[in-house]
């Protein structure tokens, strides 16, 4: 049954972003979070990356999501262990010959280490000694595992690229 209207009127309200041949979909980033994926990857666009960023667009599965293509380059677990703190929804599809051959979500890791600046000024790993920080994750944040800091709210922030 028709209803006389053409079918391709609708698309001009889609958002239409390319293929990507090869390369890495950072899929269900939560929304206004795509900047600082692209902080932590070290893209900053000097080097000619080619990237497509979808911000704030409507998702199911969030109320509103960001969506980052980077053609040309598959990520690696450390990188996506660090994502995992500022996008623990995340999905990550790694594209070959514009195919997706892998598709997972992130997944946190216990334990992260020479990813995140401690805040406290104090910590050890702050200071003029060769220590490594080390942060345990949980659910809602992490911890320092020397001077036991926790960090709630822009873990972003503390992120060391």
């Amino acid at each position: 049954m028709s209803n006389g209207h053409n079918s391709h009127e609708n698309d001009e309200h889609e958002l239409r972003v390319s293929k990507i041949r090869d390369g890495t979909v950072i899929d269900h980033v939560r929304g206004g979070q795509a900047l600082n994926v692209l902080a932590i990857l070290g893209i900053d666009g000097t080097r000619g990356e080619e990237l497509s960023i979808g911000m704030n667009v409507p998702s199911d599965r969030l109320a509103r999501k960001d969506i980052v293509k980077v053609e040309g380059r598959e990520l690696s677990q450390d990188e996506v262990d660090v994502l995992s703190l500022i996008a623990p929804d995340a999905t990550i599809n790694i594209v070959r010959d514009y195919d997706v051959v892998e598709k997972h979500r992130v997944e946190r890791p216990d334990i992260v280490e020479g990813v995140l600046s401690c805040p406290n000024a104090s910590c050890i790993t702050t200071g003029t000694e060769p220590v490594t920080s080390r942060f345990s994750v949980f659910e809602d944040g992490v911890r320092c595992s020397y001077c036991e800091t926790i960090v709630r709210e822009d873990i972003a922030s503390l992120i060391d690229t």
